[in-house]
Parts: structure tokens; sequence; C-alpha cells
């Protein structure tokens, strides 16, 4: 299964194309540890569907969900 469609990304997927986490096991951990805010609030589902415009941080960390990240990969 892609980690993206092309309109959205699963935030587990999220950590692990930019570097946050190494692993699906490692994004599980710090998402489950409340270490994670999507849009302000904290999130603790892995499968949350993330899309354009989606603020996330982790620690000091920040993401913006972009048409980059999205992009389906070639």
């Amino acid at each position: 299964m892609p980690a993206h469609d092309g309109t959205s990304i699963k935030l587990d997927q999220l950590l692990k194309l930019t570097g946050v986490a190494e692993s699906g096991a490692q994004a599980k951990i710090i998402i489950q540890n409340d270490q994670v805010q999507v849009n302000g609030t904290a999130e603790t589902r892995r499968g949350r569907k993330l899309t354009i415009g989606d603020v996330v941080k982790v620690g000091d960390q920040t993401i913006v969900v972009t048409v980059e990240l999205l992009a389906p990969p070639d």
C-alpha cells in the first residue's frame, strides 16, 4: 500500500518520509507517547490522514504538509 495517494498521507508515513522516524515502529512509539501535535492538538492516531496545510509538530520540529509531500512516488 502506498504511503500516500496524492491527496492525503497518514501521520506515521509522514514521520518516516520526513526523517522524523526511522521506521514505522519508531513512528508508532513517537505518536503513542503524546509527542505529536497536528494543527495544535495532541494526536495519538498513527493513521490520522493529513492533507495540504496541516501542521505537524514533533518536539522542536515543525512539518507543513505540502503538495510536494503528497506527490505520489514515481
